[in-house]
């Protein structure tokens, strides 16, 4: 019931915020940006939106390897596609990380391991996000004519990125483990005492896979480079003329806002803070939503194979053990 009404309320502030912004752009015009965009140019953000969609499975595929689990990098592909497709199409509580691990357990029969990669996987992401976050709304700050109104942004993005280094200096330190593990040992735990060493010699196994981890920020890192270019590419699309490093600064900023789970999938909140950022350079509102409103419809159009991709093995699953059948989600 709580997670119904969470997403209620999520649905009501999304259309508040989206009802906002048009009330403050001439709508006509936009419709006629929209129109007129070049379709070829968008054809080039769709496949570069696919391409991140690729490396975000080979950087996950590094730690995956690194716990010894069974999964090649189509399954792995495959496991992705189907949790974009559940994370950002439904109104559900299902995430797609949760989906995604789900697939690997399944193929591997590792749980805490399948979750813990899965976790990771999302921690080094937000790192490189957030160290991009830091970085550009320093350097927004210091060389848009706007940028004391930044100030604030730079702030939190500073904070969280503390946090966050914080929380997985924590996650990885043996002794924090340690003094975990012995609440298991406490009478009513005890039973769940045995999950809990998985779950904890999961992460060691990263505390000393200085390489897998380097990498995967690394491929992390491209990926916020490659979204960079989606953005740039639908701009063009648009006709929107401006320097592609304001592209390199909003992006990460944009995402760094869109961490607070606000709205319905980020939408609305990713439009109202493209309006905000682009705003700042000259872009006209109607662009600045008209390009938002794209980017969002090509994340829902990349995540479409997932949903072909788990229908076909949900028609499949009769047929099939379980262990051969790690994309079906019961409902």
């Amino acid at each position: 019931m709580k997670s119904i009404t969470w997403n209620i309320l999520k649905i009501g502030v999304t259309l508040a915020i989206i009802v906002f912004l048009f009330s403050r752009v001439d709508l006509a015009l936009m419709v006629q940006h929209l129109a007129r965009a070049n379709p070829w140019l968008l054809l080039i953000a769709l496949l570069l939106y696919f391409l991140a969609i690729a490396i975000g499975a080979f950087k996950w595929q590094v730690l995956v390897n690194a716990q010894n689990l069974t999964g090649s990098f189509s399954e792995l592909l495959t496991y992705s596609f189907v949790g974009l497709f559940f994370g950002n199409l439904l109104p559900t509580n299902v995430g797609g990380d949760v989906v995604r691990a789900y697939g690997l357990v399944r193929a591997s029969g590792r749980a805490e391991a399948a979750a813990i990669s899965v976790l990771v996987d999302r921690l080094m992401g937000l790192v490189a996000f957030l160290g991009a976050a830091v970085v550009m709304a320093s350097l927004a700050t210091a060389t848009l004519t706007r940028g004391n109104e930044l100030e604030q942004i730079e702030i939190a993005t500073v904070v969280a990125a503390t946090l966050l280094i914080l929380g997985a200096a924590l996650m990885f330190s043996r002794r924090v483990g340690q003094r975990i593990k012995s609440i298991f040992d406490l009478a009513p735990l005890r039973r769940l005492q045995p999950m809990a060493q998985r779950v904890y010699h999961a992460l060691q196994v990263y505390r000393h896979s200085y390489r897998a981890l380097a990498l995967n920020l690394m491929l992390s890192a491209s990926i916020v480079i490659v979204t960079t270019f989606v953005w740039y590419a639908v701009a063009l699309a648009l006709d929107v003329n401006i320097s592609i490093f304001y592209f390199f600064l909003f992006n990460p900023l944009i995402a760094f806002v869109l961490l607070i789970p606000i709205s319905f999938n980020g939408l609305g909140a990713k439009e109202a803070t493209a309006f905000f950022f682009f705003g700042l350079v000259g872009v006209p509102g109607e662009l600045a939503i008209s390009m938002s409103l794209i980017f969002h419809l090509i994340v829902v159009l990349t995540s479409l194979p997932g949903g072909a991709l788990w229908w076909r093995e949900r028609s499949l699953a009769p047929a099939k053990t379980v262990a051969e059948s790690p994309l079906q989600i019961e409902n």
